[in-house]
């Protein structure tokens, strides 16, 4: 029986078992990394990357959705990270990444 607390936040939306295993940080990092800016590096900073960006790889079709909903998530839940990265910051990046997708269709 999994300890009080332990129990795993599935994000409910569509997809969100997958970016739950990804981790919106890790997510919105990654590809500000690659359609942003390449020199922003805190996603490599853990250890399971590869991994992670498998599955992201596999999930194109959820991007802009999974963008949208991390527009929506509190400061406090997304300050909750391992990347040393701001909620606001995130919400920011998520932004900037939208729309350089929306700019290369």
């Amino acid at each position: 029986m999994p300890s009080k607390g332990s129990e795993r936040h599935i994000f409910s939306f569509d997809g969100g078992d997958k970016l739950t295993t990804i981790g919106a940080t890790f997510f919105v990092s990654y590809l500000y990394h690659l359609h942003v800016d390449t020199m922003h590096r805190n996603w490599a900073s853990i250890k399971t990357q590869n991994s992670r960006i498998s599955t992201i790889n596999n999930s194109k079709n959820h991007y802009r959705a999974w963008l949208s909903h991390i527009q929506n998530m509190s400061d406090a839940n997304l300050n909750r990270n391992s990347l040393g990265l701001e909620g606001s910051a995130m919400r920011q990046m998520a932004l900037a990444v939208q729309e350089k997708l929306r700019n290369d269709c």
